[in-house]
């Protein structure tokens, strides 16, 4: 078998994880285990296992609901429920659930093997065949809307998919920049190998080398065991690294010389491993104007810049606000099992006089809202659109009473401004409960700057808003 594949083992039984890890080895698959149903929902998305051998009797989240929403995740997914109980009306229950197959304790290894085969098949089929059938123009026209700006994005993405070249995706938070990078990927001849994304912005620069060129046992205090980095992991497929503008100075060098050796060194290494891996990278800021302002190496952005495909914000495609809210209203009615008819007339007035700073993640949030408290047709009573609107759009700073015989037009200003600014920090963090990574993002300054203004602002306020990373 392909020592890409990888099989998640979900049971709160060790000795049985060891047991079919010791399989999985032996047919020369990756093994990952998840003791729990919630740390098996966490995973599956981020790891991205070939397919899942889950049981169907634990604590907390079962087996059954497990089936349910990975299937919500990804329905190509082979889930393979494994129980000590085989009954036949349990065994149609899975089926009918989405299992792709049913295995009962004690286990015949042959027969786990057997299965296993079978549902990773059926993966390499299921993905194959959505492949062949998948275009840019059927699904981001279907994810992004019918406007001519998507249209010209189906356009490029159709011409440079096919190449080995480098892209830059260009856009604001939430415009859909890895819908667009998973396009490409799935029009490439790279397709049935890996796609792994990587967010730069949440990682700590502390940890962002050892996650991109991986480390060897000893090479830092923690390195217990040697780890395989993401440019290893997407060897003959594709890496994404989302926010690519938070990259270190020190990390973009060492990229560089990667990408220009194909060849990565984990830390605490001699020899390199060769790599053979497209990149495509995104951004919500102007990586040009980062490398006139030193924030970024001009070498790099010309090694990453071979193709720019930019994704204009939500506010300047009117055609495509109607178009999703219609396609969100369609999939929470879904979810919800509710028979929203639809936006009444000056509902979708609203909806598409309105800015739209979070863009189409900000349209879908709120009509998810309007769906789960409209009975029959959403009006705007059932808009919510100040309340998810991004922070720092929608306030007014309180300014302070000042002796104003004392104090200059400056120092009132100065004065002014830090309230301004630890004002929008707060409602930043609130905005990401706390987590300091994605404020950062958000407000399109770099992760030392943020901890350098929470600590002017001081611990107090630290506490209030942003105690997680």
């Amino acid at each position: 078998m392909d020592a890409h594949r990888a099989v998640l083992i979900v049971d709160d039984d060790q000795d049985i994880c060891i047991m079919l890890s010791a399989l999985m080895k032996k047919e020369g698959l990756i093994s990952m285990v998840a003791h729990d149903g919630e740390t098996a929902l966490q995973m599956a998305p981020l790891e991205m296992p070939d397919m899942l051998l889950v049981d169907v009797q634990m604590p907390g989240i079962n087996g059954m609901e497990v089936l349910r929403r990975v299937k919500e995740m990804d329905p190509l997914l082979p889930v393979v429920l494994i129980t000590a109980y085989a009954k036949i009306p349990a065994s149609v229950a899975a089926m009918r659930a989405g299992a792709f197959d049913y295995l009962p304790k004690p286990f015949d290894h042959t027969e786990v093997i057997r299965v296993v085969r079978a549902a990773l098949a059926e993966r390499e089929r299921r993905l194959r065949a959505q492949t062949e059938e998948i275009s840019a123009d059927n699904c981001l026209r279907v994810m992004m809307g019918p406007s001519d700006a998507v249209t010209r994005i189906i356009r490029e993405v159709n011409r440079v998919a096919p190449s080995d070249f480098s892209v830059i995706i260009q856009g604001e938070t939430g415009t859909g920049k890895e819908l667009v990078a998973r396009a490409i990927y799935q029009l490439s001849r790279r397709a049935g190998a890996p796609f792994i994304p990587l967010d730069c912005g949440a990682i700590p620069e502390t940890l962002i080398e050892s996650e991109l060129f991986g480390y060897q046992k000893g090479a830092f205090t923690g390195a217990v065991a040697p780890k395989a980095g993401k440019f290893e992991a997407a060897q003959d497929g594709t890496l994404f690294l989302d926010e690519i503008a938070n990259l270190p100075l020190g990390s973009q060098a060492r990229m560089l010389r990667v990408l220009q050796e194909k060849a990565v060194l984990r830390l605490g290494a001699v020899k390199p491993v060769k790599i053979d891996v497209r990149l495509l990278t995104a951004s919500n800021q102007d990586l040009r104007g980062l490398v006139e302002s030193g924030q970024m190496r001009e070498d790099l952005y010309f090694r990453l810049n071979e193709f720019t495909i930019t994704i204009p914000p939500l506010r300047e495609r009117q055609d495509d606000i109607a178009y999703l809210a219609h396609r969100f209203l369609d999939i929470t009615n879904r979810e919800l099992q509710k028979d929203v008819k639809g936006f009444s007339k000056y509902c979708l007035e609203a909806l598409l006089s309105y800015d739209w700073p979070g863009n189409v993640r900000q349209l879908r949030s709120v009509v998810r809202r309007a769906v789960l408290l409209a009975d029959d047709i959403i009006t705007e009573k059932h808009l919510d659109i100040q309340h998810a609107s991004a922070p720092g759009m929608d306030f007014t700073p309180r300014i302070p009473d000042h002796s104003w015989q004392e104090l200059s037009l400056k120092e009132i200003v100065h004065r002014n401004v830090v309230i301004v600014e630890r004002e929008v920090l707060a409602q930043a963090l609130k905005y990401t409960r706390g987590n300091k990574a994605k404020a950062a993002r958000l407000l399109q300054i770099d992760y030392k700057t943020m901890h350098t203004k929470l600590k002017q602002f001081g611990a107090s306020f630290t506490k209030s808003g942003g105690k997680h990373d």
